[in-house]
């Protein structure tokens, strides 16, 4: 599956600011889509609502959707969505930190933005910056959600606020009971090395920022103990995602979510593409994972919603 992150163009590195709402990379989803398109891939974009409120970003998503070159699901940013009751902190800036009646405020604007924007109300979330809490879950089930893809293995973002995934597996879940039951999708990635258990534990050392001179991480990764990889051509080479991809299939992993943030089509958008050379390298990872993935390594597309219905037959 291919999840992409539909946001607002914002600096990573500055503080969240309500006013960064520019979306003027979205026409460059299309090229994205039609990628996916030629392997027979249908993306699932989760939108933030910048995207889906303002009126030129909104009938590109529509066009692409109404297309069938991809599925619209939300991307709940607090910072940018309404209701604005909350101080703009890097605490709230995970969703599941709010209290629980702004969440799902938040939540319902989100969805009904989307509804109005491409015709169909969406059926798969996940939360900005990965930010799930205590109640995301039952107010995903309540506001008619069938797929949360927040889960995003094995980073860690309590130092900020948010949850720890540092120990989480890449299998599907199931939460809830009954025609309720909402089905949670990871977002693909994994400690690679020798360390094994031990990974977590020694990565979050690692990355200690008193550490930081001594770039500990690369001499792990070299060392070949301990590797943090995710499934996306963020930072990763296609070697390094079929490196990942072999070694979760080895043990026993047979879900995989490739994903990306669109403002990286963007040149400077984020720091993973700083130049139109860099997009351009940046589509030809994907492209070279995708004809390896489907290829090679025998596997096969799929969407959120397909893999519900079957996991739920």
């Amino acid at each position: 599956m291919v999840l992409i992150d539909v946001e607002e163009e914002f600096d990573w590195d500055a503080p969240f600011d309500r006013q960064a709402t520019a979306t003027t990379h979205i026409s460059r989803l299309e090229v994205a889509a039609d990628l996916c398109g030629g392997f027979g891939i249908v993306p699932v974009g989760v939108c933030t609502y910048p995207v889906v409120a303002q009126e030129t970003s909104a009938a590109l998503i529509e066009d692409l959707v109404s297309s069938g070159r991809m599925i619209a699901g939300a991307h709940l940013h607090p910072w940018v969505t309404p209701p604005h009751d909350e101080i703009v902190a890097p605490r709230n800036s995970f969703p599941g930190n709010l209290p629980r009646e702004l969440e799902a405020a938040k939540l319902a604007q989100l969805t009904e933005a989307i509804t109005l924007a491409v015709g169909s109300r969406p059926r798969i979330y996940q939360a900005g910056r990965y930010g799930l809490g205590e109640a995301s879950r039952e107010l995903l089930r309540e506001q008619g959600y069938l797929v949360d893809m927040s889960v995003c293995p094995p980073f860690d973002y309590s130092g900020e606020g948010g949850p720890d995934y540092s120990r989480e597996g890449n299998d599907p879940v199931w939460y809830g009971s009954g025609d309720e039951r909402l089905l949670s999708l990871p977002v693909t990635g994994a400690f690679i090395g020798a360390a094994g258990a031990r990974s977590p534990r020694m990565f979050k050392a690692a990355t200690h920022p008193s550490l930081a001179w001594a770039h500990l991480p690369g001499i792990l990764a070299r060392a070949g103990l301990v590797e943090r990889l995710r499934l996306s051509p963020e930072g990763q080479t296609v070697a390094d995602m079929q490196r990942l991809t072999r070694r979760l299939y080895a043990d026993g992993c047979r879900v995989f979510t490739f994903s990306f943030h669109s403002p990286s089509l963007l040149p400077g958008g984020t720091s993973y593409a700083r130049t139109e050379d860099d997009v351009s390298a940046f589509l030809a990872k994907m492209s070279g994972y995708f004809e390896w993935f489907l290829g090679e390594f025998s596997g096969q597309p799929a969407t959120p919603l397909q893999l519900h219905e079957e996991l739920s037959s």
